[in-house]
């Protein structure tokens, strides 16, 4: 079959954020044919290049999302009416109150105060819920219809109709409370924002011989990324599969604390909306792990749609450390992980500190860089609570002191790689206070190691009872659930054990292909056909596909032609290893469920 793989940050670019399991990935389904649709973040994202393609890959479009477009298109008198309409609607339902909106519940209170009469079941929190997406999903497509038509909006959605709508919007009855307070620069920030996110509309990737000769689209990401699915479905009715191993959502509420309430009301009220309209639309969607599928159920997924596939690692490089668990120092604690203020390193060395009071030979390495220069700020910071906590102590008189807690970072003489850093101790922390997968401690129990972790994201569902959990932000559960292992080494050896066994179970590269693949073939076999097969007189050929086409070798016959939803004239070949030809350019491969179905 035939996968278009929607990306945005991520793959082919070699600083993608989810390159990693989508090469994986890519390369593990040799036998099927990807087409990948990238969007970018950064001109130096671009100019990173990309990781080398494997041959499956026939295409790769990419359309950046960082730089300012100036499409030139001078729209007619119906075209802007058309999107004035299409944007307020649009920015009307950013502004409404959500149903458990405060605003909202005490004007309701007023309205009972004044004697109103009792909403009927379609004037409650749930239909107005769904009267509101329908509105949004509404506004959305027509204005990926308006750009279709019109060759792009960009400059429409940046000019001073869309804040005039918005503005609108924000002042009409029923906005909630950060809406009505938003002022020009508000509007004009938002404005910008929702440019950037809506750029896909714009987009000539919607046609027949682009996503609509896909069998599948396969999203890599929600919010933006998963954008260029949606209007797939709705233009070529291409079935929509969408993977999160973190929330878009949830970052959005965790990031830009500096902007003002009206700015992070209105992108949080779009971004919630483009959501709950992907979650709806999606055959399938794939979280990550359960506190990954608790946000998308809150954001409206339906739980018949939702399989937890969990990511994909690599063991082979730990697989030494994993066998050899004996070779750790006894008395040593490992951190591994991004430098930064979520991971809360302050708390970590604070409890160690109790750790040394009950263990005096303990130590604590902390192996990770800083991310970006708020993490080099942390990481100054840490290193002068370490001296403070922790003076340099000598073996002797004559001996030179050293700090019992350690800053280093890995690819150096003494950790050359992650695997060393977790084999040099016997127990591995975690002390963060926000954290999505954590990968560090799936490496961990990859080279047998046991772990204290605090309960946050999806600490519990990956380590199961193989380790201890503490709260967040407690130093002195953490340091004595560490000095119970530190003097117990057969738990340690048990728990270590367990957590190998575990992690090779669940998280290895081998199951999450495996898992992609059965899901590829139930949603296949769940969606109608939308090509024919013609024979040489242009009629409609029974049984024109048969189920082996889509297996290795040269069996599909080259008289065949299959005409896409452009009608006759849209000819296409088959998949390129099917046929006695060379490549081809945009293949529309029937699958084997669809040739069976005939």
């Amino acid at each position: 079959m035939r996968i278009g793989l929607l990306t945005e940050g991520g793959y082919p670019y070699v600083s993608g954020e989810a390159g990693l399991w989508c090469d994986r990935l890519v390369r593990g389904l040799e036998h099927h044919e990807f087409d990948v649709y990238a969007l970018s973040r950064s001109e130096r994202e671009e100019d990173g290049g990309w990781v080398p393609l494997p041959p499956q890959v026939g295409r790769v479009r990419t359309a950046p999302l960082w730089e300012s477009v100036d499409d030139g298109i001078v729209h007619g008198r119906r075209a802007r009416r058309r999107f004035a309409e299409c944007y307020g609607e649009l920015a009307t339902a950013l502004c409404t109150a959500a149903p458990g909106d405060p605003a909202r519940r005490s004007e309701a209170r007023s309205s009972e105060a004044r004697g109103s009469e009792a909403r009927g079941s379609d004037g409650g929190p749930e239909g107005q819920s769904a009267l509101e997406a329908d509105r949004f999903a509404s506004a959305l497509y027509g204005l990926a219809e308006l750009a279709r038509d019109e060759g792009g909006l960009p400059t429409a959605l940046r000019s001073e109709t869309a804040v005039r709508a918005l503005e609108r919007a924000c002042r009409a009855p029923g906005a909630h409370r950060s809406a009505r307070e938003a002022r020009v620069p508000d509007l004009l920030a938002v404005a910008a924002r929702l440019e950037r996110a809506l750029r896909p509309l714009s987009l000539d990737w919607y046609e027949d011989d682009d996503l609509g000769s896909v069998d599948l689209c396969h999203a890599a990401s929600g919010g933006t990324g998963a954008l260029p699915g949606l209007l797939a479905r709705h233009f070529c009715d291409v079935p929509l599969l969408v993977t999160e191993y973190g929330v878009r959502l949830r970052t959005h509420y965790l990031t830009e604390p500096d902007s003002s309430p009206a700015i992070r009301s209105l992108l949080a009220a779009f971004h919630g909306r483009l959501a709950t309209e992907t979650y709806r639309r999606a055959a399938v969607v794939t979280p990550g792990n359960t506190h990954t599928r608790r946000w998308q159920e809150r954001c409206g997924a339906d739980r018949a749609k939702l399989r937890t596939v969990h990511p994909g690692m690599d063991a082979a490089p730990f697989a030494e450390a994993g066998e050899s668990p004996g070779c750790a120092d006894p008395q040593t604690l490992v951190w591994v992980g991004r430098v930064e203020p979520a991971k809360d390193l302050v708390s970590l060395l604070h409890a160690f500190a109790e750790v040394r009071r009950a263990e005096p030979g303990s130590r604590l390495r902390i192996v990770g860089a800083p991310s970006g220069p708020e993490g080099v700020a942390y990481l100054a910071h840490c290193k002068g609570l370490a001296a403070q906590l922790f003076p340099d102590e000598a073996d002797g008189p004559h001996a030179v002191g050293r700090n019992p807690v350690s800053f280093e970072e890995t690819g150096g003489p003494e950790l050359p790689s992650r695997a060393d850093a977790y084999a040099s101790g016997a127990l591995v922390v975690l002390s963060s206070v926000v954290e999505g997968f954590p990968t560090a401690l799936v490496e961990a129990m990859f080279c047998s190691r046991a772990t204290v972790s605090t309960d946050v994201g999806a600490v519990v569902e990956a380590i199961g009872g193989t380790g201890l959990v503490v709260p967040p932000r407690n130093p002195r559960a953490l340091a004595e659930a560490c000095v119970a292992l530190l003097r117990d080494p057969e738990r340690r050896e048990r728990l270590g054990a367990a957590a190998r066994a575990r992690a090779l179970e669940l998280f290895t590269v081998e199951q999450n292909i495996t898992a992609f693949h059965g899901i590829y073939l139930e949603i296949l076999s769940r969606t109608p056909v939308r090509r024919v097969v013609l024979d040489d007189t242009g009629e409609p050929l029974p049984f024109g596909v048969p189920a082996e086409a889509h297996v290795p070798g040269r069996w599909s016959d080259a008289t065949a032609r299959v005409a896409a939803r452009g009608g006759p004239g849209a000819v296409r070949t088959g998949p390129g290893w099917a046929t006695d030809g060379g490549p081809v350019r945009a293949t529309a491969p029937v699958s084997a469920a669809e040739g069976a179905s005939r």
